[in-house]
């Protein structure tokens, strides 16, 4: 882990008595705040942002577009101002581009930079650059593009220019919308049509966004296609909250008695929602409420109150709905009724941590019957014990062991916590003012 001060969370169960209750609203969708100003930098004209996610990793996206030429004013209060250079506008940048923690950043970028006429070195901390690149460098290498990784496959990855891409249909062998969101980004500069296959269906958001900026977007069964050579055009966008960010907030209601949440403004994106479908399987009582469409995303309010949660074998055609959610689904799992059986999951192996080994070690430490698979895991529920234990360095595994602590036999600390600004900057602080009795220290430096 990169050297840096220790942030650690401190929760301390059955601090207000009530659960969790009131009225919240989570910071805005990550995965739409990086495509937002991806889309917008190489649009004609200008964009104007609502809700952009103010986290580490959206404020790299939005860095690394200042560095090649674009003028972005803010964000302030989650407003930003795009001066958008064209598809073929973007400049040079005076050195490597930091993309952090952002795995988002650095795979859509690698497709979105395959086609420009310079050349970028794209870089990152110590834990992205342990993740698996060759997933989105290997296709887009199909493509034409020259992206050389490290022996492993991993970043820095370096892109220098060729004469023109080209389009190329192709078959994904693992469903990831990451991964097909780079080929699109780099079909937006090939020659012909770009068209790729989905296994599974995956968040769809680019394609979306693609339309709101008036670019042709065709989608057919489980395949999509663009051809290059299109424009996009300047609009106004308004960034729904993340769900992924309510996830936390969802299951937390769902495990503290008296609880009564709601979540206001929440993106319900049918290829995001499979954190609702599995929590309702479980026996959450959660509420959609208001439905209605912001800036081409479906959006309602969430109310959910405290249930009864029972163990079950969540069906593997919602893993690719829920993929990001699921260290909060363990915590749902750990306090249900009998046993929750995951499967089809290995993508959770090459997150920002190998989320299946960290969430069992800490559900192990807390006193947890805990089985992990290769594929999943499999999680009795049980009562929840006081101690410690570590996030390494992984934002989503340190916030929900935050939400366990509503559960917890005593005092829970929960160790290297400071990437959670990446996703979710103030998350103590709102977590809270709804009843969460968690403290933010700051310790000694870690390496």
């Amino acid at each position: 882990m990169d050297t840096q001060t220790d942030r650690r969370f401190l929760v301390t169960p059955g601090a207000t008595g009530t659960g969790l209750s009131g009225r919240l609203q989570v910071p805005g969708d990550k995965s739409i705040s990086h495509r937002s100003i991806m889309l917008a930098a190489i649009a004609d004209g200008e964009t104007c942002i609502e809700g952009f996610l103010e986290g580490a990793d959206a404020l790299a996206t939005l860095v690394a577009f200042r560095r090649m030429g674009v003028t972005i004013e803010g964000p302030d209060a989650g407003r930003v101002r795009v001066q958008g250079v064209g598809l073929c506008g973007l400049a040079a940048p005076d050195g490597p581009l930091d993309m952090g923690n952002s795995g988002t950043s650095m795979r859509l970028l690698a497709g979105l930079l395959a086609g420009q006429a310079f050349t970028t070195v794209l870089a990152g901390d110590a834990s992205l650059s342990r993740r698996p690149m060759r997933r989105v460098t290997d296709p887009l290498g199909l493509m034409g593009a020259n992206i050389l990784g490290t022996a492993a496959g991993t970043a820095p990855l370096t892109i220098t220019p060729v004469p023109r891409l080209h389009g190329i249909s192709y078959p994904m062998p693992v469903a990831s919308a990451q991964v097909k969101s780079s080929l699109l980004l780099a079909g937006l500069y090939a020659q012909g049509d770009t068209c790729v296959s989905e296994p599974a269906p995956t968040r769809d958001h680019t394609e979306r966004m693609l339309s709101g900026f008036g670019y042709s977007v065709r989608r057919s069964g489980a395949q999509v296609c663009l051809t290059g050579g299109g424009r996009l055009t300047g609009c106004r966008l308004q960034i729904p909250a993340d769900i992924s960010s309510a996830a936390f907030f969802l299951v937390g209601a769902s495990i503290a008695p008296h609880s009564d949440l709601l979540l206001t403004g929440v993106g319900v994106n049918p290829t995001r929602i499979g954190v609702i479908t599995i929590l309702r399987a479980m026996g959450a009582d959660i509420e959609l409420l208001d439905p209605r469409t912001v800036g081409g995303e479906p959006v309602a309010d969430l109310r959910v109150r405290a249930a009864p949660l029972h163990g079950i074998r969540i069906p593997v055609d919602q893993v690719p709905y829920a993929i990001d959610e699921f260290p909060a689904l363990f915590i749902a799992a750990a306090c249900a009724q009998g046993e929750t059986i995951l499967t089809g999951a290995e993508e959770l192996r090459v997150k920002e941590s190998d989320r299946i080994a960290v969430m069992a070690d800490g559900l192990t430490r807390l006193g947890i019957a805990v089985e992990p698979r290769p594929d999943g895991i499999r999680i009795v529920g049980g009562r929840i014990g006081a101690g410690s234990v570590e996030a390494h360095a992984d934002h989503r595994i340190a916030m929900a062991f935050a939400i366990a602590g509503l559960r917890a036999a005593g005092p829970l600390e929960v160790r290297d916590c400071a990437n959670v600004e990446t996703s979710f900057p103030g998350f103590a602080g709102l977590a809270a003012a709804v009843g969460l009795g968690i403290e933010e220290r700051e310790g000694g430096c870690c390496a």
